[in-house]
């Protein structure tokens, strides 16, 4: 009887053994506790993110006349099937507006737009218009922040001290710089991963791992372990969420519920990074730095306990994508293993099924309001079916052909048919026209197929910045750390002293959004009324929330009237009689010419406001912030 059971602990021990790659004798000499590691069928491989990316044929012309490039074949071919009809490009006002906030998060200029608007019958004016705002600094900073709310970026550590992290910032100021560049996608992504690795004697390469380690931390933690475990978890959830789309995070504890990723794939991933890691008590993160040598063995953690370490486990990448020996062997280079280094370059690798269908859907998702994938950053099992699948693949396959550019992505989603939709009818519509959209509204409320452009609201960044550019007070200053403007008095309040020092220098408070200090326990005011994520973890979609603080916060804060008196300032100063005020107010806020009628009723407004005694605020100044409380103010269509 005793050498049965001998014998069932041996086979059960060779088990563990072999599904965490260590030695029968090795785990019976450590003691580990069983684990074992359900093997992977092709049923789990069938799962459509995680087949090939598939070479696709571009369908024939629905809509010939319609159509501008390649992408409009597909989007034309779905809308046919689907007895849908697309709408034509929408009004050269509305085209601007959208592609600039699209681009640069900025609203056109009165120049910009007249030059555009008398533009009309050149074929190539909207075009030169994509390159030329992809050259603009102002491009970076812009899709700097979508990036930024993937990495859970924030200029502290969260938990109750929130500390700061003094560098933080050179992280932030390395996205902008590397996007005005274009640095291509794959690129990108091996700085971040293994930037120290991979140039070793560039400082910018090392900030670029920041990415690693943007996530919130608690130095103060009195088990050195337990934070060690945290934040080596919760690093490699984020990179399997950002960077493959897939919760890899939900293995810490067990085998996933639903998508075949094991409990051991979690830890043989996490298991690359630990040389990396060396925290300091009291000191926040900062960038990855790896000890050599670095001797520890990686465990598997049973039940996701740090202080119940399982199974030794080697260094992996996934068995689900991996298809063959999952393995990973780092090429060691001075004071690194070579480890991080190596999965850059299976991240990356064109036959890799996730990376650049990710990529190219969240870059889809944020010039259409939703991704041809619905669910950002989840491809698995629970995750929502591609609407456009062969459209998907399409696009996967040519940004890789294109050298992973992300700008000639851009490019070639602008310049469709699809994306300059119209998002209204208008009055002057004909009947086929009126039943066209009606049918549009009935079966594509979502827009989903693409048969309208999805209307969208801004982004809280995007509306002060806006407000300022409006009234002509934006600094466009670049680089450095965050800056601090001034918080109600209420606020204030509620804070620890010294949590928000205001920046000395009154001019740095009109900086872009992207530059105004990122404290993970508090959001800039206008930022958190308009759905800003924490911080604390990664965010693929911001939420769209419709609530009564959003519309208060436009008409009675501080910062609203103020942007307000500045706007009435610019135009009294730039125009002599109301009319041109009024008309310039239009201009600079809602990016059109003023109607005859709004102009007429405007005046009145004016003319009565003039009457009122006791005004603290002028009229016009009132005219503007009632031009920034619009609906259309806040809305791109």
């Amino acid at each position: 009887m005793k050498k049965l059971c001998l014998s069932i602990i041996w086979r059960t021990t060779c088990i563990v053994a072999l599904t965490a790659n260590i030695s029968p004798a090795v785990a019976e000499e450590t003691h580990i506790v069983a684990y074992t590691e359900t093997p992977l069928t092709n049923n789990d491989r069938d799962h459509w993110s995680f087949k090939p990316v598939a070479a696709v044929n571009v369908p024939e012309d629905a809509f010939p006349e319609w159509r501008r490039n390649s992408i409009d074949n597909f989007i034309g071919h779905t809308l046919a099937q689907k007895n849908l009809t697309p709408q034509p490009a929408a009004h050269r006002y509305a085209l601007l507006r959208r592609l600039k906030f699209d681009l640069l998060g900025l609203p056109p200029t009165p120049e910009e737009i007249a030059a555009f608007v008398e533009s009309d019958h050149d074929d190539e004016a909207f075009e030169k218009l994509v390159d030329s705002f992809l050259q603009q600094p102002a491009y970076g900073e812009r899709w700097a922040q979508h990036w930024l709310d993937l990495a859970r970026f924030a200029e502290t550590d969260g938990f109750e001290h929130d500390r700061i992290r003094p560098d933080a910032w050179k992280y932030r100021d390395w996205v902008i710089t590397a996007l005005n560049a274009d640095l291509p996608y794959d690129d990108f992504l091996r700085l971040q991963i293994a930037g120290d690795e991979i140039q070793s004697d560039d400082e910018s390469a090392t900030v670029a791992t920041m990415f690693c380690l943007s996530g919130p931390d608690m130095p103060d933690i009195n088990l050195a372990e337990e934070r060690r475990h945290t934040v080596l978890n919760e690093l490699t959830s984020t990179v399997g969420e950002v960077v493959l789309a897939l919760q890899i995070g939900c293995a810490q504890c067990h085998d996933h519920k639903y998508d075949p990723v094991s409990q051991a794939d979690f830890y043989r991933m996490r298991a690359i990074f630990e040389p990396a890691i060396q925290l300091h008590r009291n000191k926040s993160l900062g960038v990855l730095a790896e000890q050599q040598p670095f001797e520890a063995k990686s465990h598997l953690m049973l039940r996701g306990d740090f202080r119940s370490p399982g199974p030794i486990v080697q260094p992996a990448t996934l068995r689900v994508i991996s298809r063959g020996d999952a393995a990973l062997a780092g090429i060691p280079v001075a004071k690194s293993s070579g480890r991080r280094t190596a999965l850059a370059n299976w991240l990356v690798a064109p036959t890799n099924p996730l990376t650049a269908r990710v990529i190219v859907n969240r870059i889809w998702q944020l010039h259409f309001g939703r991704g041809l994938v619905n669910t950002p950053s989840d491809f698995g099992v629970l995750g929502a079916e591609p609407t456009h699948p062969e459209l998907l693949d399409w696009l996967a396959g040519g940004f890789i052909e294109n050298g992973w550019s992300i700008k000639k992505l851009h490019r070639l989603i602008l310049t469709s048919a699809a994306w300059q939709q119209r998002t209204m009818l208008p009055p002057s519509s004909t009947d086929g026209e009126a039943a066209a959209w009606k049918k549009s509204m009935q079966q594509d409320r979502d827009t989903q197929w693409l048969s309208r452009y999805p209307r969208r609201r801004l982004e809280g960044e995007v509306i002060r910045d806006t407000m300022l550019a409006a009234g002509g007070i934006l600094n466009r200053k670049t680089a450095g750390p965050g800056i601090r403007p001034p918080l109600p008095e209420e606020l204030l309040a509620t804070l620890l002293h010294k949590q928000w020092e205001v920046t000395g220098d009154k001019s740095e408070h009109y900086r872009r959004s992207i530059y105004v200090f990122a404290r993970r326990n508090l959001r800039y005011p206008i930022f958190e009324v308009f759905d800003r994520p924490s911080g604390n973890a990664s965010c693929s979609q911001r939420g769209n929330s419709t609530t009564a603080p959003q519309s208060l916060h436009l008409l009675n804060s501080r910062f609203s009237l103020e942007m307000a008196e500045r706007l009435a300032e610019f135009v009294t100063a730039e125009s002599a009689t109301l009319d041109s005020q009024i008309r310039l107010a239009f201009l600079r806020t809602l990016c059109r010419p003023a109607s005859e009628l709004e102009v007429r009723e405007s005046l009145e407004f004016l003319w009565d406001g003039a009457n009122q005694p006791n005004h603290s605020v002028t009229p016009l100044t009132h005219l503007c912030l009632s031009l920034m409380n619009c609906n259309e103010f806040v809305f791109v269509d």
